[in-house]
This record gives C-alpha cells, structure tokens and sequence, in this order.
C-alpha cells in the first residue's frame, strides 16, 4: 500500500478547524479505496508559535519538511503579529525554499453556490487561475532608505527573470492543451513599462509554441470587469504573482465566497514537497466556534489527491461538495445555514459513503 506523509501546518484562527475536518475526509478516502493511506505530523507552528518563541517556526522548519510528500496549511495570521512577518516569516518562506512556483487557485462556481452576480449560472464560471508563485512583486526585493526623516524613500522592486517567466506561461499552455482549452494573460503592460512589457513579450513568444491553443490579453483593470461582466470568457488564466493574488480573491467573490476558495503551491517537478490550503486566511473573529466552512480545505484536499494522481478521487470529492451544496441541509452560516464546521465535515464523508454504495 502506498503511504504518503503529510506535514500539517494547522495554523492559527480558524485553521485548525477546517484543516481537521480535510483530515476527516482524506482519511475516509483513503479507507474507501484501500490502494492508499496517509500519515498525518502535526507541527504547531504561525503566530501562537511566534509569541511563544520570536519565531513562525523553527530554524531547521525547512529541513524538516523536505522529509514530506506534501504539506497541508490551514491560516496564518493572528493579531499581534504583523501581516509582514506572519506572511514571509512562513508561508511565502515555504513557496520559496520549495520551488513551489505554481499557484493553482479554482474560479468555479459549484451548483447550490452562492453568486452575487445576476443570471450567471456554473457554465459562466468555471476557470482556474495559474499564478506565478516565486518571484514577481513577491520577490522580497528592495529598500527603505532614511526611515522617519523627511526625505524617507521606500523601493519595492519586482523581479521578472526569463525562467520564471516563461515556465509559469508555459506550465499554462500545456494545462491548456491538455484540457483543449483557451489560455488568457492577465498583465499590465501600459503602465508597468518594464515588467509587464517583458511578461507580454514571454507571453507571445510561448503562445508560438502551442498554435493550437487559443489566447486572449487583457490588462488586469480590464480582467477584473470582465471577471464580473463576462467571467465566461476566461478558462485558463495565468497571470503574475500580485495580479493572481487579487483576481483570485475576485473569483472567490463571484464563485460562492471565500469559504469555497483553494489554492495549490506546486513544485511541478516533485523535487520538493507541494503545499495545499484554503486561501481565506485565518478569520480571527469566528475562531473557536465551530462555524468556519470547511470547504475550502476540503477542496485543497481534492487538489492533494489530483496531484498524487488519484484524480478520481478528487473528482468525487468535488462532486460530493456540490451535492452538499445542491442539499442545502447541512450548511453554516456563511452560507446561509446553521450548521457547525464538524457536521459540514460528517455531511461530506456521508456523501462520499452514498457514492461508493453506488459504484
């Protein structure tokens, strides 16, 4: 039987809650198919780990990760800790160290989901978004000349190498291909003379290479209209790592809401362990009772089972979801129900046993 090791990195806020029912659920998968099992770690590392110690995790963190086969995130962020520190201190410190270059982040509106936008139905949005995970705006480059005086200067630079450019269009092309869809640029080439210039040029250059895979360009102003007024244009969107950031938390907006939104950090080529998690942060506020969605992690745990090559599986896991949803039974309040985390979790395992009684 295969095992695979999973780091679990449950985090702060709500995290714990729904990172444990994803546990639930990917466990129960495995005892249905049988061929498979995980071995959860749990490591109590984010922002109590930070007051405790000075520290979002231990200095040997990434040594001691790269023993896994994945890792599953439930929220950093807490307050007290600043956003900067929390954030580069572990997550963007584990998409770096790893490669983990790609950000898969799904815009689909599942049936029985919410959508805020008048007479668009799930065949109107069903895209994913490929963003740039490593360098970009991201890259942690700049300076801050004179603090406090006057004359204080703050520089941010964004690094747009060849390589990483390229790969991440690349890696979208061939998502493209496979699944005989379009591809979209999202850039800002008018304002962002050099970045962005440099981006669309990568972009037309790759796009040579797959002249069967249609495209589309738009400005990042533009896509994020179009995200609301014609969201049904876009299939496959690959766009940098601070554009892919925003339009993302955009799509959650339109597909269900931030409960519904997932994310994959991929190292493509498996030299080092890929990252799953819900990308709705920690919500502070609601932490501790019991009535976080889960969903989002649940739908991270399908992108885990996608990339082990048990796409089946995560498939069932979607479609176990949506029949939730369909159901409208069991639902917390974010989504119009008063159910809690835990039960949202039994719901979906229930689901799943319903499935495989039928297969």
């Amino acid at each position: 039987m295969k095992k695979y090791k999973i780091a679990v990195i449950a985090g702060d806020g709500i995290g714990p809650e729904v990172i444990n029912e994803g546990i639930r659920v990917l466990k129960h998968v495995s005892e249905l198919d049988g061929g498979f099992e995980f071995e959860f770690t749990q490591f109590p590392w984010g922002c109590e780990y930070y007051l405790n110690t000075g520290k979002m995790m231990p200095d040997d963190a990434i040594e001691t990760l790269k023993k896994y086969d994945a890792i599953y995130l439930g929220a950093v962020g807490a307050p007290g800790v600043p956003d900067h520190i929390s954030l580069w201190d572990l997550l963007l410190k584990i998409r770096h160290e790893f490669d983990q270059y790609v950000n898969v982040r799904p815009v689909k509106l599942l049936n029985g989901a919410p959508c805020p936008l008048k007479d668009k139905s799930p065949a109107d949005i069903d895209m994913v978004v490929i963003r740039e995970n490593s360098e970009g705006e991201y890259a942690g480059v700049g300076e801050w000349q004179n603090k406090g005086q006057p004359d204080e200067l703050v520089l941010q630079t964004g690094v747009f190498s060849r390589k990483g450019t390229e790969r991440i269009i690349r890696y979208a092309f061939e998502l493209a291909k496979k699944d005989n869809k379009t591809v979209t640029s999202i850039s800002k080439g008018n304002a962002l003379n050099y970045s962005m210039v440099f981006w669309d040029g990568v972009f037309a250059e790759v796009a040579k290479e797959y002249p069967d895979v249609k495209t589309a360009s738009y400005l990042v102003d533009a896509a994020a209209m179009f995200f609301v007024k014609d969201p049904a244009r876009f299939q496959v969107v690959v766009t940098s790592n601070l554009f892919g950031d925003i339009i993302t938390d955009l799509g959650a907006a339109i597909s269900g809401g931030m409960g519904l939104a997932a994310g994959a950090n991929l190292n493509p080529e498996r030299k080092f362990p890929s990252m799953f998690e819900p990308i709705h942060g920690s919500a502070p506020d609601i932490a501790g009772k019991q009535i976080a969605n889960p969903l989002a992690s649940i739908w991270s745990a399908s992108q885990m089972l996608d990339f082990f090559g048990y796409e089946n599986w995560g498939a069932r896991l979607i479609d176990a979801i949506e029949e939730l949803l369909t159901e409208g039974e069991t639902l917390t309040p974010d989504l119009g129900g008063n159910s809690s985390t835990s039960e949202l979790g039994n719901a979906i395992i229930e689901i799943l046993d319903r499935q495989e009684a039928n297969f």
